[in-house]
């Protein structure tokens, strides 16, 4: 009778507390090594830097007013668009790939999806030189168009069409798995139906599969919107001075131009603008999910 009572409470005492322990593992790793950086990271935003260049901190908000400078808002304008031209690139490959592996790639989807996925486990540093050298004045496209005789080559390096280039090269693939996802979980006959409706497959398209699966559209806008916007590893090296984003500028302060408080309140500015567009992407997307 004990036992029978002891298998239907559950699980003993040791095992629960073990259980909570393992579970709390993860949290404390959060709270340690990235609340705690964050929360440094808002206290240097209003510190100074010594004479020598150490950061200390202090209560300043001179920081905060540096950044009103045209030249910062210039940065963070063209980071926006390179952003968002990323997001808009990235949803026109990735939407007809997710769709045809989904729809047509039958038994091979699985491998389709490892062949899509596989090269982006190399690091993303090490692909950026691989774009620099795809595109460079002597790299395999420039040779390509001068074999075919089009032309002595083409300037692709230091140009806004590079880095966007890289980002949408960098990530692209966050835009194709959750489309994938959502076209594999959708009801294939909604698609016939459809085409019995509308007639048009353009049609069917975008009043039946688009209204599907958009809530994998937006997840896959916002996952290639945030890193695209504080990316600074294709700017510098597909770019130049003149396309450099904000976080090339971040990454001078806290690297070259030791002024870590300054860049800690261009870190903190640009999440809480971050914070404030996904409040209204966020209540955007409720509001459509309720109507649908």
């Amino acid at each position: 009778m004990a036992t029978s009572t002891r298998a239907t409470t559950g699980r003993s005492p040791q095992r629960t507390r073990l259980w909570g322990f393992l579970l709390a593992l993860p949290t404390a790793w959060m709270v340690t090594f990235f609340v705690s950086s964050m929360v440094i990271v808002v206290l240097l935003s209003f510190g100074t830097t010594t004479s020598d260049g150490f950061p200390v901190f202090g209560t300043t908000t001179d920081n905060f007013a540096a950044l009103w400078d045209g030249i910062y808002l210039r940065l963070f304008l063209r980071s926006l668009l390179y952003a968002l031209a990323t997001v808009v690139l990235s949803a026109l490959i990735a939407y007809p790939v997710a769709y045809a592996i989904a729809m047509h790639g039958g038994r091979y989807k699985n491998v389709l999806i490892a062949a899509i996925v596989v090269p982006f486990f190399a690091s993303y540093l090490i692909r950026m030189y691989a774009w620099k050298a795809l595109l460079s004045d002597d790299g395999l496209a420039n040779s390509a168009i001068r074999k075919v005789g089009l032309g002595d080559g083409i300037v692709f390096l230091n140009t806004p069409g590079a880095v966007v280039g890289g980002l949408v090269y960098g990530f692209v693939v966050f835009m194709i798995l959750p489309v994938y996802a959502s076209l594999e979980r959708m009801d294939v006959s909604l698609i016939e139906a459809g085409k019995d409706l509308y007639h048009s497959p353009l049609r069917t398209f975008f009043t039946v599969t688009l209204p599907a699966t958009r809530a994998g559209l937006y997840g896959g806008m916002l996952l290639v919107f945030l890193p695209a916007l504080g990316d600074f590893v294709s700017a510098q090296l597909l770019g130049g001075s003149s396309t450099f984003m904000v976080g090339n500028l971040v990454q001078q302060q806290f690297v070259e131009g030791q002024n870590w408080p300054l860049g800690s309140a261009m870190t903190v500015t640009m999440m809480a603008a971050l914070t404030v567009l996904m409040v209204f992407y966020l209540r955007g997307t409720a509001t459509k999910a309720r109507e649908l």
